[in-house]
């Protein structure tokens, strides 16, 4: 039986074993509220303190900008709702809100829910390669708004926007930025907070666990959001309720292993993936890659296997663990809205699959991948 391969990391990633190793006394010897005041709350408040400077530290930010939560979708609910909320309730005359069409459904679920509040939602489209055209924004822009959000890295297909540009636009005209850093974050090296008001990111897409996140509030210039829900006014009345101090001390530590490891992690898995596109186009040389080779992540791409389907792909292949970036079942697949939006046909969306290396990879499943997807494609084309 072959060998396992995990290619999904754009879904999520393992713990580091580091990381874990670092949450394990929170669990049981270090287990106080981190609110409680005698010396067991003093000590979990300090582990909590001590990972959100390890966060701050790697984004290059303070630690009185970063807010813990439960992810990126609490994150970005926070960032657009609670900033909306606020400007409302200061009486800013503007009622319009922008995004990409392409964005993650927790942003465009949470934008569209604005509706409510009599916001106009504005949703940008993209072009061919995934990518925004910063003309579109500025037009949508002429409008006074409330808020711009648009994510850095997409979950699909992996594409950069122009992020700093972007935001530099949306500030011209007044408007607050948010950005979905989910995927970014451990992969883009060095990042920059120029411009950004507001920023989500998400502890499973970086080896820490899963039900741990945090929110990046700008403080110079200070960014005010208004709490979604009530309780004990933890982490400063944003986003009440006892804190996970296990989790919160994995995120710090995965922060702390990608600050001192990331660069050159970085350039490990560009190589990977600069040898796997070489490889798998000289196996097949129909396949194509949808959305922008040059402004992309270096571990991740989204694969067009033309006259295959890619439900077809991965029963030949169920030792990879891949991915389409869309609902799946085991019987149909539905396809993806972000390649739709790129101008692809719902056939070629069908034939497409998200493929993504990680810390664990290795070199020699490198060229494993690529002949098990050669061979299965081979299979398929001759009826086999």
């Amino acid at each position: 039986m072959d060998q396992c391969i995990y290619l999904d990391y754009q879904a999520t990633t393992p713990c580091d074993p580091r990381v874990v190793e670092a949450m394990l006394p929170y669990f049981t010897n270090s287990f106080g509220n981190a609110h409680s005041d005698h010396a067991l709350g003093q000590q979990a408040q300090h582990a909590v303190e001590h990972a959100r400077a390890q966060v701050a530290g790697l984004l290059g930010v303070s630690p009185t900008e970063i807010i813990f939560t439960s992810g990126a979708t609490e994150a970005n609910n926070i960032a657009i709702q609670g900033a909306v909320k606020y400007l409302l309730k200061q009486g800013n005359p503007a009622r319009r809100v922008i995004t990409v069409c392409t964005e993650h459904k927790a942003v465009l679920e949470t934008i569209h829910s604005l509706a409510e509040w009599g916001i106009e939602i504005v949703i940008l489209p993209v072009d061919d390669e995934g990518l925004i055209d910063p003309e579109h924004l500025k037009k949508a822009l002429e409008t006074p708004t409330l808020l711009v959000s648009i994510m850095a890295a997409n979950n699909e297909t992996s594409v950069l926007h122009p992020i700093e540009e972007l935001a530099q636009i949306a500030h011209e005209y007044g408007a607050l930025f948010h950005c979905d850093m989910a995927q970014a974050i451990g992969k883009i090296s060095p990042l920059s907070f120029q411009h950004i008001d507001l920023a989500s990111l998400s502890g499973h897409k970086l080896y820490a666990p899963k039900g741990v996140g945090a929110l990046y509030i700008s403080r110079k210039p200070r960014v005010r959001v208004s709490a979604l829900f009530h309780g004990g006014y933890q982490e400063r009345g944003i986003r009440s309720g006892t804190l996970a101090v296990p989790l919160i001390v994995g995120l710090g530590a995965a922060c702390e292993i990608l600050k001192q490891e990331g660069k050159q992690e970085i350039s490990g898995l560009a190589q990977y993936k600069q040898q796997f596109l070489e490889g798998l186009r000289k196996a097949i040389p129909a396949i194509r890659l949808n959305g922008s080779l040059e402004k992309s992540l270096p571990n991740s791409m989204n694969l067009w296997f033309p006259g295959v389907q890619a439900l077809d792909l991965f029963k030949k292949t169920p030792h990879l663990y891949l991915s389409t970036g869309s609902a799946c079942t085991m019987s149909s697949l539905m396809p993806s809205y972000v390649l739709l939006a790129m101008g692809k046909s719902k056939e070629q969306a069908l034939q497409s699959l998200r493929l993504s290396f990680g810390r664990m990879t290795t070199y020699p499943q490198i060229q494993q991948v690529i002949d098990a997807l050669s061979c299965a494609y081979e299979d398929i084309m001759a009826g086999r």
